[in-house]
Protein backbone atom coordinates (compact mmCIF):
# COMPACT_ATOMS: atom_id res chain seq x y z
CA UNK A 1 0.00 0.00 0.00
CA UNK A 2 0.49 3.56 0.21
CA UNK A 3 3.29 4.59 2.67
CA UNK A 4 1.03 5.41 5.75
CA UNK A 5 2.36 4.45 9.16
CA UNK A 6 -0.20 2.54 11.28
CA UNK A 7 -0.65 5.73 13.26
CA UNK A 8 -1.32 7.53 10.05
CA UNK A 9 -4.04 5.36 8.92
CA UNK A 10 -5.97 4.84 12.17
CA UNK A 11 -5.23 8.40 12.60
CA UNK A 12 -7.45 9.16 9.25
CA UNK A 13 -10.54 6.19 10.08
CA UNK A 14 -10.91 8.73 13.18
CA UNK A 15 -11.10 11.54 11.19
CA UNK A 16 -13.70 9.27 8.86
CA UNK A 17 -15.26 7.61 12.14
CA UNK A 18 -15.73 11.47 13.86
CA UNK A 19 -17.29 12.69 10.29
CA UNK A 20 -19.66 9.61 10.40
CA UNK A 21 -20.99 10.83 13.83
CA UNK A 22 -21.11 14.38 12.37
CA UNK A 23 -23.29 13.02 8.92
CA UNK A 24 -25.28 11.24 12.05
CA UNK A 25 -26.31 14.23 13.84
CA UNK A 26 -27.32 15.92 10.34
CA UNK A 27 -29.89 13.06 9.81
CA UNK A 28 -27.49 11.73 7.27
CA UNK A 29 -27.56 7.95 6.57
CA UNK A 30 -24.10 7.19 5.75
CA UNK A 31 -25.07 3.55 4.55
CA UNK A 32 -28.76 3.99 2.78
CA UNK A 33 -30.46 0.77 1.58
CA UNK A 34 -31.04 1.68 -2.28
CA UNK A 35 -30.02 4.30 -5.23
CA UNK A 36 -31.47 5.40 -8.24
CA UNK A 37 -28.90 5.06 -10.44
CA UNK A 38 -29.96 5.47 -14.19
CA UNK A 39 -26.55 4.49 -16.22
CA UNK A 40 -23.14 3.42 -16.37
CA UNK A 41 -20.22 6.27 -16.31
CA UNK A 42 -19.00 4.87 -19.33
CA UNK A 43 -22.63 5.06 -21.34
CA UNK A 44 -22.58 8.81 -20.67
CA UNK A 45 -18.65 9.30 -21.86
CA UNK A 46 -19.63 7.20 -24.73
CA UNK A 47 -22.54 8.64 -25.94
CA UNK A 48 -22.12 12.41 -25.03
CA UNK A 49 -24.25 13.69 -27.87
CA UNK A 50 -26.80 11.84 -27.31
CA UNK A 51 -26.98 13.04 -23.41
CA UNK A 52 -25.83 16.29 -23.59
CA UNK A 53 -27.95 18.71 -21.37
CA UNK A 54 -30.14 15.89 -20.17
CA UNK A 55 -30.16 14.88 -16.51
CA UNK A 56 -29.22 11.84 -15.28
CA UNK A 57 -28.03 9.89 -11.93
CA UNK A 58 -25.22 7.93 -11.91
CA UNK A 59 -23.30 6.25 -8.79
CA UNK A 60 -19.22 5.54 -8.14
CA UNK A 61 -16.87 5.55 -5.73
CA UNK A 62 -14.47 9.25 -5.33
CA UNK A 63 -11.54 8.54 -6.86
CA UNK A 64 -10.29 12.35 -6.94
CA UNK A 65 -11.81 15.31 -4.92
CA UNK A 66 -11.01 19.04 -4.94
CA UNK A 67 -12.26 22.05 -3.80
CA UNK A 68 -11.95 25.55 -4.99
CA UNK A 69 -13.94 28.50 -3.78
CA UNK A 70 -17.52 27.95 -4.85
CA UNK A 71 -16.65 25.39 -7.07
CA UNK A 72 -15.60 21.77 -6.66
CA UNK A 73 -14.65 18.58 -8.81
CA UNK A 74 -14.87 15.03 -8.17
CA UNK A 75 -13.65 12.20 -10.35
CA UNK A 76 -16.05 9.09 -9.50
CA UNK A 77 -15.41 5.40 -10.80
CA UNK A 78 -17.82 2.60 -11.47
CA UNK A 79 -17.38 -0.45 -13.29
CA UNK A 80 -17.42 0.62 -16.67
CA UNK A 81 -15.07 3.50 -15.90
CA UNK A 82 -14.79 7.13 -14.41
CA UNK A 83 -16.44 10.58 -15.35
CA UNK A 84 -16.29 14.26 -13.29
CA UNK A 85 -18.73 15.70 -11.16
CA UNK A 86 -18.91 19.64 -11.20
CA UNK A 87 -19.91 21.17 -8.43
CA UNK A 88 -20.69 24.74 -8.30
CA UNK A 89 -21.72 26.43 -4.89
CA UNK A 90 -25.07 28.16 -6.35
CA UNK A 91 -26.43 25.78 -8.29
CA UNK A 92 -26.78 22.61 -5.90
CA UNK A 93 -28.95 21.77 -4.06
CA UNK A 94 -28.82 22.60 0.14
CA UNK A 95 -29.00 19.61 2.82
CA UNK A 96 -32.14 18.36 2.50
CA UNK A 97 -32.75 15.12 5.35
CA UNK A 98 -36.64 14.29 3.74
CA UNK A 99 -33.91 13.38 0.23
CA UNK A 100 -30.97 12.70 2.16
CA UNK A 101 -28.89 15.14 -0.25
CA UNK A 102 -25.97 16.93 0.57
CA UNK A 103 -25.00 20.37 0.44
CA UNK A 104 -22.12 22.28 -1.35
CA UNK A 105 -21.16 23.00 2.79
CA UNK A 106 -21.33 18.84 4.06
CA UNK A 107 -19.36 18.34 0.63
CA UNK A 108 -16.06 18.19 3.61
CA UNK A 109 -17.97 15.49 4.99
CA UNK A 110 -17.14 13.38 1.88
CA UNK A 111 -13.63 11.45 0.81
CA UNK A 112 -11.85 10.06 -1.22
CA UNK A 113 -12.99 6.33 -1.09
CA UNK A 114 -16.55 7.44 0.02
CA UNK A 115 -19.63 6.23 -2.83
CA UNK A 116 -21.74 8.49 -3.96
CA UNK A 117 -24.69 9.16 -6.05
CA UNK A 118 -24.80 12.52 -8.27
CA UNK A 119 -27.87 13.98 -10.17
CA UNK A 120 -27.47 16.29 -12.34
CA UNK A 121 -26.93 17.92 -16.15
CA UNK A 122 -24.69 16.20 -18.74
CA UNK A 123 -22.49 18.89 -19.65
CA UNK A 124 -18.69 20.00 -20.79
CA UNK A 125 -16.63 21.73 -18.78
CA UNK A 126 -14.33 24.98 -19.98
CA UNK A 127 -11.35 22.43 -20.79
CA UNK A 128 -13.68 20.29 -22.58
CA UNK A 129 -13.70 17.51 -20.28
CA UNK A 130 -17.44 15.65 -19.62
CA UNK A 131 -18.61 16.27 -16.91
CA UNK A 132 -22.34 16.04 -14.53
CA UNK A 133 -23.07 19.72 -13.71
CA UNK A 134 -24.68 18.63 -10.03
CA UNK A 135 -27.52 19.48 -8.85
CA UNK A 136 -28.24 16.73 -5.53
CA UNK A 137 -25.40 14.26 -4.33
CA UNK A 138 -25.99 11.61 -2.25
CA UNK A 139 -23.60 9.68 0.14
CA UNK A 140 -24.17 5.87 -0.53
CA UNK A 141 -21.25 4.48 1.46
CA UNK A 142 -18.82 6.07 3.61
CA UNK A 143 -15.37 4.63 3.51
CA UNK A 144 -14.06 4.49 6.85
CA UNK A 145 -10.34 3.12 5.46
CA UNK A 146 -8.43 5.70 2.95
CA UNK A 147 -7.62 4.34 -0.11
CA UNK A 148 -4.17 4.23 -1.10
CA UNK A 149 -2.00 7.06 -2.92
CA UNK A 150 0.29 4.56 -4.71
CA UNK A 151 -1.29 0.88 -4.86
CA UNK A 152 1.98 -1.73 -5.00
CA UNK A 153 3.56 -2.98 -8.02
CA UNK A 154 5.02 -6.22 -9.24
CA UNK A 155 7.55 -6.08 -6.03
CA UNK A 156 4.40 -6.35 -4.04
CA UNK A 157 2.63 -8.79 -5.25
CA UNK A 158 1.39 -10.25 -1.74
CA UNK A 159 -0.12 -6.91 -0.85
CA UNK A 160 -2.25 -6.63 -3.91
CA UNK A 161 -3.19 -10.65 -3.51
CA UNK A 162 -4.00 -10.36 -0.21
CA UNK A 163 -6.43 -7.18 -0.76
CA UNK A 164 -7.82 -7.55 -3.99
CA UNK A 165 -10.82 -5.80 -3.64
CA UNK A 166 -8.15 -2.79 -3.62
CA UNK A 167 -6.24 -4.06 -6.51
CA UNK A 168 -9.26 -4.14 -8.54
CA UNK A 169 -10.47 -0.74 -7.67
CA UNK A 170 -6.91 0.65 -8.32
CA UNK A 171 -6.48 -0.98 -11.38
CA UNK A 172 -9.15 -1.32 -13.84
CA UNK A 173 -7.50 -3.82 -16.05
CA UNK A 174 -7.42 -6.68 -13.26
CA UNK A 175 -10.92 -6.08 -12.68
CA UNK A 176 -11.72 -5.93 -16.47
CA UNK A 177 -9.53 -9.46 -16.93
CA UNK A 178 -12.11 -10.96 -14.23
CA UNK A 179 -15.31 -10.27 -16.61
CA UNK A 180 -13.01 -11.39 -19.30
CA UNK A 181 -12.38 -15.04 -17.34
CA UNK A 182 -16.60 -14.71 -16.84
CA UNK A 183 -16.43 -14.43 -20.74
CA UNK A 184 -14.61 -17.46 -21.60
CA UNK A 185 -16.10 -19.89 -19.26
CA UNK A 186 -19.91 -18.44 -20.98
CA UNK A 187 -18.32 -18.48 -24.44
CA UNK A 188 -17.33 -22.45 -23.45
CA UNK A 189 -20.69 -23.17 -22.29
CA UNK A 190 -22.26 -21.54 -25.67
CA UNK A 191 -20.15 -23.40 -27.44
CA UNK A 192 -21.01 -26.95 -25.61
CA UNK A 193 -24.74 -26.43 -25.27
CA UNK A 194 -25.02 -24.95 -29.38
CA UNK A 195 -23.16 -28.91 -30.34
CA UNK A 196 -25.51 -30.63 -28.24
CA UNK A 197 -24.17 -31.13 -24.43
CA UNK A 198 -25.88 -31.05 -21.52
CA UNK A 199 -24.64 -29.40 -18.60
CA UNK A 200 -25.08 -31.14 -15.31
CA UNK A 201 -23.43 -30.42 -12.17
CA UNK A 202 -21.99 -33.38 -10.28
CA UNK A 203 -20.60 -33.47 -6.79
CA UNK A 204 -17.29 -31.81 -5.55
CA UNK A 205 -16.96 -34.36 -2.36
CA UNK A 206 -16.46 -38.14 -2.94
CA UNK A 207 -16.20 -40.84 -0.76
CA UNK A 208 -13.52 -42.38 -3.45
CA UNK A 209 -11.99 -39.71 -5.58
CA UNK A 210 -10.00 -40.22 -9.00
CA UNK A 211 -9.93 -39.28 -12.94
CA UNK A 212 -6.35 -37.82 -12.26
CA UNK A 213 -2.56 -38.46 -10.97
CA UNK A 214 -3.24 -36.11 -7.89
CA UNK A 215 -3.33 -35.93 -3.99
CA UNK A 216 -6.66 -34.49 -2.55
CA UNK A 217 -7.91 -32.60 0.53
CA UNK A 218 -9.34 -34.88 2.92
CA UNK A 219 -12.42 -33.63 5.02
CA UNK A 220 -15.19 -35.66 7.19
CA UNK A 221 -18.70 -35.77 6.29
CA UNK A 222 -20.29 -35.30 9.55
CA UNK A 223 -23.40 -36.72 9.02
CA UNK A 224 -21.77 -39.74 7.67
CA UNK A 225 -19.43 -40.29 9.81
CA UNK A 226 -17.02 -40.70 6.89
CA UNK A 227 -14.06 -39.58 5.49
CA UNK A 228 -14.73 -37.48 2.17
CA UNK A 229 -12.53 -36.28 -0.67
CA UNK A 230 -12.83 -33.21 -2.82
CA UNK A 231 -13.13 -34.11 -6.42
CA UNK A 232 -9.72 -33.64 -8.01
CA UNK A 233 -11.29 -34.05 -11.14
CA UNK A 234 -15.24 -34.50 -13.12
CA UNK A 235 -14.46 -37.43 -14.80
CA UNK A 236 -15.52 -40.45 -13.23
CA UNK A 237 -19.17 -38.93 -12.13
CA UNK A 238 -19.62 -37.98 -15.54
CA UNK A 239 -18.98 -41.24 -17.36
CA UNK A 240 -21.38 -42.82 -14.68
CA UNK A 241 -24.12 -40.85 -16.61
CA UNK A 242 -22.98 -41.77 -19.73
CA UNK A 243 -24.20 -45.59 -18.23
CA UNK A 244 -27.15 -43.87 -17.64
CA UNK A 245 -28.20 -43.28 -21.14
CA UNK A 246 -26.58 -39.62 -21.27
CA UNK A 247 -24.88 -39.30 -25.02
CA UNK A 248 -23.44 -35.50 -24.64
CA UNK A 249 -22.81 -34.04 -20.83
CA UNK A 250 -20.29 -31.88 -19.26
CA UNK A 251 -19.95 -29.60 -16.17
CA UNK A 252 -17.99 -26.58 -14.94
CA UNK A 253 -16.95 -26.06 -12.11
CA UNK A 254 -13.65 -26.31 -9.22
CA UNK A 255 -11.67 -29.13 -8.50
CA UNK A 256 -8.66 -29.41 -5.98
CA UNK A 257 -5.55 -31.03 -5.99
CA UNK A 258 -3.86 -30.80 -2.77
CA UNK A 259 -0.29 -29.62 -4.76
CA UNK A 260 2.47 -26.57 -5.29
CA UNK A 261 1.41 -23.16 -6.04
CA UNK A 262 3.50 -22.60 -9.16
CA UNK A 263 2.95 -20.03 -12.25
CA UNK A 264 0.65 -22.27 -13.72
CA UNK A 265 -1.12 -24.56 -10.93
CA UNK A 266 -3.18 -23.30 -8.39
CA UNK A 267 -4.30 -26.42 -6.24
CA UNK A 268 -8.41 -24.70 -6.59
CA UNK A 269 -9.54 -23.86 -9.82
CA UNK A 270 -12.13 -23.76 -12.25
CA UNK A 271 -12.63 -26.93 -15.24
CA UNK A 272 -14.74 -28.11 -17.45
CA UNK A 273 -15.13 -31.83 -18.12
CA UNK A 274 -17.46 -33.13 -21.35
CA UNK A 275 -18.08 -36.97 -22.73
CA UNK A 276 -19.37 -37.74 -26.00
CA UNK A 277 -20.82 -41.15 -26.42
CA UNK A 278 -19.77 -42.92 -29.68
CA UNK A 279 -17.45 -41.01 -30.42
CA UNK A 280 -13.20 -41.08 -30.47
CA UNK A 281 -10.30 -39.70 -29.59
CA UNK A 282 -9.98 -38.73 -33.65
CA UNK A 283 -13.07 -37.00 -33.51
CA UNK A 284 -12.60 -35.23 -30.69
CA UNK A 285 -9.37 -33.38 -32.18
CA UNK A 286 -11.53 -31.81 -34.67
CA UNK A 287 -14.01 -30.73 -31.98
CA UNK A 288 -11.05 -29.51 -29.49
CA UNK A 289 -9.73 -27.58 -32.69
CA UNK A 290 -13.37 -26.03 -33.27
CA UNK A 291 -14.04 -25.37 -29.86
CA UNK A 292 -10.50 -23.46 -29.03
CA UNK A 293 -11.28 -20.75 -31.55
CA UNK A 294 -14.31 -20.31 -31.14
CA UNK A 295 -14.06 -19.73 -27.35
CA UNK A 296 -10.63 -17.76 -27.92
CA UNK A 297 -11.84 -15.42 -30.82
CA UNK A 298 -15.13 -14.77 -28.75
CA UNK A 299 -12.61 -13.88 -25.49
CA UNK A 300 -9.70 -12.16 -26.47
CA UNK A 301 -11.03 -11.22 -30.49
CA UNK A 302 -8.26 -12.73 -32.23
CA UNK A 303 -6.94 -16.17 -32.99
CA UNK A 304 -3.06 -14.84 -33.14
CA UNK A 305 -0.74 -14.06 -29.80
CA UNK A 306 2.72 -13.93 -29.03
CA UNK A 307 3.39 -16.10 -25.36
CA UNK A 308 6.44 -16.69 -24.10
CA UNK A 309 8.81 -16.17 -27.22
CA UNK A 310 6.33 -17.80 -29.14
CA UNK A 311 3.84 -16.85 -32.37
CA UNK A 312 0.70 -18.77 -32.05
CA UNK A 313 -1.59 -18.41 -34.71
CA UNK A 314 -4.99 -21.33 -33.58
CA UNK A 315 -6.26 -20.51 -37.09
CA UNK A 316 -3.42 -22.62 -39.10
CA UNK A 317 -3.83 -26.44 -39.45
CA UNK A 318 -2.60 -28.42 -35.91
CA UNK A 319 0.31 -30.87 -36.45
CA UNK A 320 0.40 -34.32 -34.87
CA UNK A 321 3.12 -35.64 -32.92
CA UNK A 322 3.72 -38.96 -30.96
CA UNK A 323 4.35 -38.33 -27.41
CA UNK A 324 7.19 -41.38 -27.38
CA UNK A 325 9.12 -40.44 -30.66
CA UNK A 326 9.57 -36.78 -28.96
CA UNK A 327 11.01 -38.02 -26.54
CA UNK A 328 13.64 -40.48 -28.19
CA UNK A 329 14.19 -37.91 -30.31
CA UNK A 330 14.72 -35.45 -27.84
CA UNK A 331 16.78 -37.72 -24.61
CA UNK A 332 17.68 -41.22 -27.32
CA UNK A 333 15.60 -43.09 -24.65
CA UNK A 334 13.17 -45.90 -25.05
CA UNK A 335 10.19 -45.18 -22.33
CA UNK A 336 8.90 -48.48 -22.60
CA UNK A 337 12.19 -50.72 -22.29
CA UNK A 338 14.88 -48.77 -20.96
CA UNK A 339 15.18 -49.48 -16.76
CA UNK A 340 13.76 -46.64 -14.53
CA UNK A 341 17.25 -45.95 -13.20
CA UNK A 342 18.52 -45.29 -16.65
CA UNK A 343 15.85 -42.44 -17.26
CA UNK A 344 16.24 -41.30 -13.86
CA UNK A 345 19.91 -40.34 -15.05
CA UNK A 346 18.52 -38.69 -18.06
CA UNK A 347 16.16 -36.53 -16.45
CA UNK A 348 18.54 -35.59 -13.91
CA UNK A 349 21.49 -34.59 -16.47
CA UNK A 350 18.11 -32.79 -18.26
CA UNK A 351 17.56 -30.78 -15.24
CA UNK A 352 14.45 -32.41 -14.44
CA UNK A 353 12.89 -32.72 -10.89
CA UNK A 354 14.24 -36.56 -9.51
CA UNK A 355 13.05 -38.65 -6.62
CA UNK A 356 14.83 -41.49 -5.07
CA UNK A 357 11.39 -43.83 -5.32
CA UNK A 358 9.98 -42.51 -8.76
CA UNK A 359 8.22 -44.87 -10.27
CA UNK A 360 8.07 -45.49 -14.30
CA UNK A 361 5.10 -42.87 -14.99
CA UNK A 362 6.52 -40.38 -12.74
CA UNK A 363 9.82 -40.47 -14.50
CA UNK A 364 8.73 -40.34 -17.91
CA UNK A 365 6.22 -37.62 -16.84
CA UNK A 366 8.71 -35.50 -15.65
CA UNK A 367 11.31 -36.27 -18.89
CA UNK A 368 8.18 -34.55 -21.07
CA UNK A 369 7.89 -31.80 -19.01
CA UNK A 370 11.49 -31.03 -19.85
CA UNK A 371 11.02 -31.18 -23.77
CA UNK A 372 7.43 -29.86 -23.54
CA UNK A 373 8.10 -26.42 -22.69
CA UNK A 374 10.05 -25.32 -26.37
CA UNK A 375 6.85 -26.47 -28.78
CA UNK A 376 5.44 -24.25 -30.81
CA UNK A 377 2.70 -25.66 -31.44
CA UNK A 378 -0.20 -25.11 -31.87
CA UNK A 379 0.05 -29.33 -31.72
CA UNK A 380 -1.94 -32.37 -31.24
CA UNK A 381 0.48 -35.13 -29.04
CA UNK A 382 -0.64 -38.45 -29.40
CA UNK A 383 0.98 -41.87 -28.83
CA UNK A 384 0.83 -41.54 -24.86
CA UNK A 385 1.69 -44.78 -22.74
CA UNK A 386 -0.91 -46.51 -20.90
CA UNK A 387 0.87 -46.52 -18.29
CA UNK A 388 0.46 -42.65 -18.18
CA UNK A 389 -3.20 -42.91 -18.72
CA UNK A 390 -5.51 -45.24 -16.20
CA UNK A 391 -8.55 -44.41 -17.50
CA UNK A 392 -7.97 -44.58 -21.60
CA UNK A 393 -9.18 -47.16 -24.05
CA UNK A 394 -5.69 -49.03 -25.45
CA UNK A 395 -5.20 -48.51 -29.34
CA UNK A 396 -5.56 -51.56 -30.81
CA UNK A 397 -2.60 -51.75 -33.08
CA UNK A 398 -0.04 -50.60 -30.14
CA UNK A 399 -1.34 -51.81 -27.25
CA UNK A 400 1.12 -50.42 -25.36
CA UNK A 401 0.05 -46.90 -26.02
CA UNK A 402 -3.57 -45.36 -25.58
CA UNK A 403 -5.92 -43.19 -27.84
CA UNK A 404 -5.20 -40.00 -25.90
CA UNK A 405 -3.96 -36.36 -27.07
CA UNK A 406 -2.71 -33.28 -25.52
CA UNK A 407 -3.18 -30.06 -27.30
CA UNK A 408 -0.24 -28.13 -26.86
CA UNK A 409 0.40 -24.56 -27.20
CA UNK A 410 3.49 -22.28 -26.75
CA UNK A 411 4.70 -24.67 -24.40
CA UNK A 412 2.27 -25.80 -22.22
CA UNK A 413 -0.37 -28.49 -22.37
CA UNK A 414 -3.93 -26.90 -22.33
CA UNK A 415 -6.22 -30.04 -21.98
CA UNK A 416 -6.37 -33.60 -21.98
CA UNK A 417 -8.78 -35.90 -24.15
CA UNK A 418 -8.97 -39.50 -25.13
CA UNK A 419 -11.18 -42.55 -25.97
CA UNK A 420 -12.70 -44.13 -22.57
CA UNK A 421 -11.66 -46.88 -21.12
CA UNK A 422 -14.83 -49.44 -21.03
CA UNK A 423 -13.89 -52.59 -20.48
CA UNK A 424 -15.02 -53.34 -16.68
CA UNK A 425 -11.57 -56.16 -16.92
CA UNK A 426 -9.22 -54.16 -18.01
CA UNK A 427 -10.69 -51.01 -15.87
CA UNK A 428 -10.62 -53.04 -13.04
CA UNK A 429 -6.61 -54.00 -13.59
CA UNK A 430 -5.61 -51.16 -14.44
CA UNK A 431 -7.42 -49.74 -10.89
CA UNK A 432 -5.15 -52.51 -9.44
CA UNK A 433 -1.90 -51.14 -10.37
CA UNK A 434 -2.56 -47.77 -9.60
CA UNK A 435 -3.84 -49.35 -6.10
CA UNK A 436 -0.83 -50.61 -5.65
CA UNK A 437 1.45 -47.57 -6.33
CA UNK A 438 -0.71 -45.80 -3.66
CA UNK A 439 -0.06 -48.61 -1.44
CA UNK A 440 3.65 -48.24 -2.21
CA UNK A 441 3.32 -44.60 -1.59
CA UNK A 442 2.61 -42.84 -4.34
CA UNK A 443 0.29 -40.35 -3.14
CA UNK A 444 -1.20 -39.50 -6.17
CA UNK A 445 -1.77 -42.85 -7.78
CA UNK A 446 -6.05 -43.26 -7.84
CA UNK A 447 -7.75 -45.32 -5.82
CA UNK A 448 -9.65 -48.44 -6.04
CA UNK A 449 -12.71 -47.65 -7.68
CA UNK A 450 -14.94 -50.40 -7.20
CA UNK A 451 -18.82 -48.50 -7.80
CA UNK A 452 -17.09 -47.62 -11.12
CA UNK A 453 -16.08 -50.61 -12.46
CA UNK A 454 -19.73 -51.70 -11.45
CA UNK A 455 -21.43 -49.80 -13.64
CA UNK A 456 -19.60 -50.51 -16.52
CA UNK A 457 -20.23 -53.83 -16.22
CA UNK A 458 -23.89 -52.83 -16.99
CA UNK A 459 -22.22 -51.49 -20.02
CA UNK A 460 -21.45 -47.70 -20.77
CA UNK A 461 -20.70 -46.95 -24.46
CA UNK A 462 -17.83 -45.99 -26.51
CA UNK A 463 -16.62 -42.30 -25.67
CA UNK A 464 -14.57 -39.86 -26.16
CA UNK A 465 -14.17 -37.46 -22.85
CA UNK A 466 -12.23 -34.08 -22.47
CA UNK A 467 -11.23 -32.03 -19.44
CA UNK A 468 -9.30 -28.45 -19.35
CA UNK A 469 -8.70 -25.60 -16.68
CA UNK A 470 -8.95 -21.70 -16.71
CA UNK A 471 -5.34 -22.25 -16.92
CA UNK A 472 -6.02 -22.09 -20.69
CA UNK A 473 -7.37 -18.40 -19.92
CA UNK A 474 -4.82 -17.60 -17.97
CA UNK A 475 -2.41 -19.05 -20.71
CA UNK A 476 -3.56 -16.37 -23.32
CA UNK A 477 -4.18 -13.06 -21.45
CA UNK A 478 -0.94 -14.15 -20.99
CA UNK A 479 -0.22 -14.12 -16.59
CA UNK A 480 0.36 -16.39 -14.02
CA UNK A 481 -2.06 -18.48 -11.73
CA UNK A 482 -2.65 -16.31 -8.63
CA UNK A 483 -2.99 -13.07 -11.13
CA UNK A 484 -5.54 -14.66 -12.84
CA UNK A 485 -8.15 -15.88 -10.56
CA UNK A 486 -9.75 -12.66 -8.06
CA UNK A 487 -8.89 -14.14 -4.73
CA UNK A 488 -5.83 -16.58 -5.29
CA UNK A 489 -5.43 -18.72 -2.07
CA UNK A 490 -2.66 -17.68 0.72
CA UNK A 491 -1.80 -18.20 3.92
CA UNK A 492 -4.38 -16.62 6.34
CA UNK A 493 -2.85 -13.44 8.09
CA UNK A 494 -4.08 -10.20 9.82
CA UNK A 495 -1.91 -7.44 9.46
CA UNK A 496 -0.67 -5.87 12.84
CA UNK A 497 -3.05 -2.47 12.08
CA UNK A 498 -6.00 -4.50 12.13
CA UNK A 499 -5.23 -6.44 15.14
CA UNK A 500 -4.15 -3.19 17.11
CA UNK A 501 -8.07 -1.51 15.85
CA UNK A 502 -9.98 -4.61 16.60
CA UNK A 503 -8.23 -6.83 19.00
CA UNK A 504 -6.06 -9.80 18.83
CA UNK A 505 -8.87 -11.65 20.24
CA UNK A 506 -11.26 -11.29 17.04
CA UNK A 507 -9.26 -10.93 13.93
CA UNK A 508 -7.00 -14.58 13.94
CA UNK A 509 -9.18 -17.71 13.15
CA UNK A 510 -8.81 -20.15 15.31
Amino acid sequence: MSKVTTGDLIGQRNQRLAKIKKLRELGINPYPARSNKEYSNNEIVENYKDFEGKTVTLTGRIMTKREMGKLAFATIQDASGRIQLYIKKDEIKPLDIKTQTLGFSELKLLDIGDIVEATGEVTKTQTGEISILVDTIKLLTKAIRPLPEKWAGLSDQEERFRRRYLDMTMNPEVRNRFVKRSIFWQAVRDFMIQTGFVEINIPILEAVTGGADAKPFVTHYDALDQAFYLRISHELPLKRLLGGGYEKVFDIGPRFRNEGIDAEHLPEHIAMEFYWAYADFKEGMKFTKELFRYVIKKTFGTLKFKIRGFDVDLSKEWEEKDFGTLLKDRFNVDIYNDSVESLKIVLKKSGGHVEKDMNRSRVVDNLWKVIRKDIAGPIFVTGIPKFLSPLSKSDPERTNIVERFFPIIAGSELANAFSELNDPIDQFERFKEQQDMREAGDSEAQMMDIDFVEMLEYGMPPAFGYGMSERVFWFFEDVTAREGVPFPQMRNDVDETTKKIYGKKYVLAK
